[in-house]
């Protein structure tokens, strides 16, 4: 009896040296993000339903330079204040999310 428990001991502890961790793998993500290419309009180009939802949203704001893609997309550099953005939005001056 005495045999079993020792043979039973020196078993499970031989197991326990095998159950190990496995090292952490440090995995890279790599985000790539396509913009459409954007070319310099002039601010008169502008559609009048984004300068009215600009002085709507943000009624301080000026235009420093309006760019626009071949999806009709217009990107607008704006000054308010002291802080300079981006804004995008759509020809019929819904807001875009970019």
């Amino acid at each position: 009896m005495k045999n079993l428990f020792l043979s039973a001991a020196i078993v499970l502890g031989s197991l326990t040296s095998f159950a190990s961790t496995s090292p952490v793998k440090n995995t890279i993500v790599k985000t790539i993000s396509v913009e459409d290419e954007y070319t310099e309009i002039k601010l008169e180009e502008l559609p009048a339903p984004i300068t009215e939802s600009l002085k709507k949203a943000y009624p301080e704001a000026v235009i420093t330079k309006a760019y626009k893609n071949e999806k009709a997309q217009y990107k607008l550099d704006v000054t308010v204040g002291d802080k300079v953005g981006n804004l995008f939005a759509n020809a019929d001056g819904t807001w875009i999310k970019q």
